[in-house]
């Protein structure tokens, strides 16, 4: 089923043209009530909740700000919200206890509309101390958090309009750096709790470089099932294994490189490399598409996994693999969680703030002169219907990265060394 909140062009309308006004709404009733109560957003703060609806990957890059929120208030006073089908990426990353996450359904509007009033109303009965917004300058989750009740709220704040208008419901209002990486983006916003609010935009904090991720383990059973899927599939035990992910998700279709170039790429690896096996990945929805691109490669070697791995199955898949070649999209992130090397295809937006951290992230990106066109200042919109920052990433470029790391790999070599 197509869930609601995978329709972008309708929930950004629906976030411009009625979430501002709710916004400027709930900004009259917080000033009036900050005036009759003299609350300003200070204290000590001993629970959190962050707020970060969509996008899996955005939720693996939040893993230090995470962690240093649990460091603050201890791992039982930690929550999250989060879109329902975005849950597993928040049990992956395991620093939140599970009766602390909060879903909000998404397969319809109703069911979001519903499920979004039961979860405020849960949240606002375990009275939170502070409510940190992760999202970049969207309404809907501005007026979220001042509705969750929380003392103390984080997010960003438009100043001077360089962002789209969100009201002004955030005690500690930080301004957006488009020159900070987004890990360290959203470590810097757990830091502002120990600001003075009356100071913002003025923030003297230099947030650290993110450290290294955890490695994903496995549970019992689940890399002889993946193991017992490959071989139906008659991959080999042991094989030397490259996984190709030529989808991106519906809230940016620009950034899908083309599948027949994913399929040449496939058909080139299998030729140069007798040994090596090529996995396709993608959902049900995607694997009558993945088959015929796999169908067209001509190679036994070439196989389609669209379909056929849970969440948790694609992460222990990753494990046995030595390189996924993606678009920007979640895959590209949650796999840094695993020994994989990623090969993650930039162009509507840049590596150099979205791109998975550590030494096995390869992002390419052509860096043309109107690339990214899309960022946190424009709601992530853009009027291109040409994405030539895609079509000008070649298919002998990937190949030569891909060839590197795997020789690199497979000989013990240092994998951002020269070719």
């Amino acid at each position: 089923m197509k869930r609601f909140s995978s329709d972008a062009r309708t929930l950004q309308w629906l976030d411009r043209w009625v979430g501002a006004p709710v916004c400027m709404l709930l900004t009259v009733v917080r000033r009036l009530g900050d005036l009759l109560s003299g609350r300003r957003g200070s204290g000590a703060v001993q629970s959190i909740l962050f707020l970060k609806l969509a996008e899996q990957g955005s939720t693996v890059l939040a893993h230090e700000a995470v962690r240093r929120a649990v460091e603050r208030v201890g791992r039982e006073n930690i929550h999250f919200l989060v879109f329902e089908e975005n849950r597993f990426i928040v049990d992956l990353i395991g620093l939140v206890a599970p009766e602390n996450v909060f879903t909000v359904r998404t397969e319809s509007a109703w069911a979001m509309m519903t499920s979004g009033v039961r979860v405020l109303s849960a949240i606002r009965r375990r009275r939170l101390g502070a409510c940190i917004d992760m999202e970049f300058f969207s309404r809907f989750s501005a007026a979220i958090a001042y509705l969750t009740g929380a003392r103390t709220r984080v997010g960003f704040h438009v100043y001077f309009g360089e962002g789209p208008y969100r009201g002004d419901l955030m005690t500690h209002r930080v301004l957006y750096n488009p020159h900070l990486h987004t890990s360290r983006t959203f470590t810097s916003l757990v830091l502002a709790l120990d600001a003075d609010a009356g100071r913002f935009p003025t923030f003297g904090v230099i947030p650290p470089e993110s450290p290294p991720l955890p490695l994903f383990a496995p549970g019992p059973g689940e890399r002889s099932e993946v193991e017992r899927m490959l071989a139906g599939l008659g991959v080999p035990a042991g094989a030397r294994l490259v996984v190709l992910n030529a989808n991106a998700s519906d809230l940016l279709p620009l950034r899908k490189w083309d599948s027949s170039n994913y399929g040449a790429l496939a058909a080139r690896l299998t030729a140069e490399f007798p040994e090596l096996w090529i996995g396709f990945t993608g959902s049900p929805e995607e694997a009558s598409r993945i088959e015929a691109i796999t169908g067209a490669v001509g190679s036994p070697r070439c196989v389609c996994l669209a379909g056929r791995t849970t969440l948790r199955q694609l992460l222990v898949l990753f494990g046995l693999a030595e390189v996924l070649v993606t678009n920007d999209s979640g895959p590209a992130h949650f796999a840094a969680l695993t020994s994989i090397d990623v090969v993650a295809l930039f162009g509507p937006e840049t590596p150099l703030l979205f791109s998975a951290p550590g030494p096995r992230s390869h992002p390419i990106w052509a860096g043309i002169a109107c690339s990214p066109c899309v960022n946190a200042f424009n709601n992530r919109q853009t009027a291109c219907r040409d994405n030539v920052c895609m079509k000008r990433i070649t298919v002998e470029q990937v190949c030569d990265t891909v060839r590197r790391i795997y020789r690199a790999r497979t000989t013990g070599a240092q994998a951002g060394a020269p070719a």
